[in-house]
């Protein structure tokens, strides 16, 4: 299976990115490809709202969504990997989220398998339930398989997350695919 990773970390080395490469690292021992788009720096500019790929088009915008899109449509699944920022989805992974206009149907279409990974420091019950119902909603309109979340409440800094359940959680979720 190809697996795409959309990374929306600013931070290049902490907790966000301790998941995802505990769950690329268990998907590729399992036989899996593994790519991961670091949406956070990438030059990607936010949907101008114009319409003109006609919501299946090639978009107007001539950034890294040129690159990205394929491996999007050629992965069999889409990880979404963010920081939990004011509970909701990093910034940078949201951008690249609103792109997906110029391809909505071509996504849709293809029924590919997708999961969560998201830390906060925040460890209190409801931390995640308003990013959880995003992803749920976007696994019901892009007619994704969700293959679960991994939720790291208590991870603020990279210490705390290697020293969380959900390193573990996370490599165990893309062995298990």
């Amino acid at each position: 299976m190809k697996i795409v990773i959309l990374s929306g970390s600013p931070n290049r080395k902490g907790s966000t990115h301790l998941l995802v490469e505990a769950f690329s690292k268990g998907a590729a021992e399992a036989g899996h490809s593994v790519r991961i788009v670091d949406a956070a720096h990438a030059d990607i500019h936010p949907c101008a709202g114009c319409v003109r790929c006609g919501y299946e088009g090639p978009c107007v915008q001539k950034d890294d969504m040129e690159t990205i899109r394929p491996m999007i449509l050629e992965a069999d699944m889409l990880v979404f990997a963010t920081p939990l920022y004011y509970y909701g989805m990093s910034a940078q992974l949201k951008i690249l989220l609103d792109r997906f206009c110029s391809f909505n149907g071509s996504i849709q279409s293809k029924h590919m398998r997708s999961a969560l990974l998201a830390v906060a420091w925040n460890s209190d019950a409801w931390t995640f339930e308003a990013l959880a119902s995003h992803y749920r909603t976007l696994v019901r309109y892009l007619n994704l398989q969700d293959q679960g979340m991994i939720l790291g409440k208590g991870c603020g800094t990279p210490s705390m997350t290697q020293r969380s359940k959900y390193i573990s959680a996370a490599y165990h979720l893309g062995e298990s695919l």
